[in-house]
């Protein structure tokens, strides 16, 4: 279905002020003149919609033109959802994605809210109603839609007043934008900014649906495993801090929602999962939040920094290999000896 997906852009058609009257196209309009990221990305999902397939973007600022069309991204000042109306720029706007989520939408924000469901089905080819569905919809909101809502409406990711520590040019936000026609450019024609916008939407749209293929294909298989896992977590041990995964899966984008979710406590510290290539076993002391260096609970002290005969035999653990020394992760050759090693990190 993505490569399909993939080929809409080949076929875009731009009008820069006039409609043409003609075609029995749909058409979908956003301004001219510089683009952002996320109209680049609204237009690209919209035409993802059976309302809107392969519809014809047309940029403009006219509002005589504007009211002709079938749908308008980030200008025209209205936000609509029953006409089709998704600006974000008007006094007084202020939706949110909801579900939690209280960051101000964009045009793609906006789109997405009203869409996503629809082009998140058809990815899982189930129906809009499942469970799934719903779940990856959410998880794509979360962790790719909402950072373009926030950089478009110039939310910082911290409160607070001190300066960053380094410049980051490297997100999706600010390449699309550097996709616009210099200043020195001598040819600042509309069919120049309309290739480079075509451009944007393939860029943007491309980086979409390999989100969406990502937390399709692999983040929602992963949350079964952890949730799976969790559920026998005192099975491994009777203090119900120790969690071992049957397979190895990106188990730490699920461990802190599925621990919210079904109410674990006292916390998972520890996680234990074979490493593919040496085949040894890995103890992974759990971090205090997905993006927080700091572990839970470390791995002792007097073990960071050893390696395997002096740290089998200062722990009295045979067969370890090494432990880090930030104390977030350790190594065993056997999975008995990993199971020791978490158990023992408990205790000290």
């Amino acid at each position: 279905m993505f490569t399909a997906i993939r080929g809409f852009t080949k076929n875009l058609h731009f009008l820069s002020q006039t409609r043409t009257l003609t075609t029995m196209e749909k058409q979908v309009g956003t301004h001219n003149g510089s683009f952002h990221c996320d109209e680049a990305l609204g237009c690209f999902m919209i035409r993802l919609t059976n309302k809107f397939f392969e519809a014809e973007i047309v940029r403009t600022r006219e509002s005589q033109v504007l009211e002709t069309l079938d749908a308008v991204l980030d200008v025209g000042g209205v936000y609509d959802p029953t006409r089709d109306r998704f600006d974000h720029h008007q006094k007084g706007f202020g939706e949110v994605f909801g579900h939690g989520f209280e960051t101000k939408l964009s045009s793609a924000g906006l789109v997405y809210k009203h869409y996503g469901l629809e082009i998140i089905a058809k990815e899982l080819q189930l129906e809009e109603g499942h469970p799934d569905v719903h779940r990856l919809f959410l998880a794509v909101y979360k962790n790719f839609m909402e950072a373009i809502d926030a950089v478009d409406n110039g939310i910082s990711r911290y409160d607070t007043d001190m300066p960053p520590k380094y410049v980051n040019n490297t997100h999706l936000s600010s390449r699309v934008g550097r996709l616009n026609l210099d200043w020195m450019d001598v040819d600042q024609s509309s069919e120049r900014e309309n290739a480079a916008f075509q451009r944007a939407m393939t860029l943007a749209g491309g980086e979409f649906l390999e989100s969406v293929q990502f937390y399709a294909k692999s983040w929602l298989p992963a949350r079964s495993i952890v949730m799976e896992c969790l559920q026998a977590r005192k099975d491994v041990d009777s203090s119900g801090e120790i969690m071992t995964l049957n397979r190895f899966c990106p188990w730490k984008l699920h461990i802190y929602e599925l621990e919210e979710e079904i109410k674990i406590d006292p916390s998972i510290k520890y996680v234990l999962y074979q490493d593919e290539r040496s085949k040894s076993w890995r103890v992974k002391a759990v971090s205090t939040a997905l993006d927080n260096f700091e572990s839970r609970k470390p791995l002792p002290a007097q073990w960071r920094g050893l390696r395997d005969e002096e740290l089998s035999e200062l722990s009295g653990i045979p067969g370890c290999v090494f432990v880090h020394m930030s104390g977030f992760i350790g190594g065993n050759r056997s999975y008995k000896g990993a199971l020791a090693m978490a158990r023992e990190g408990l205790k000290l």
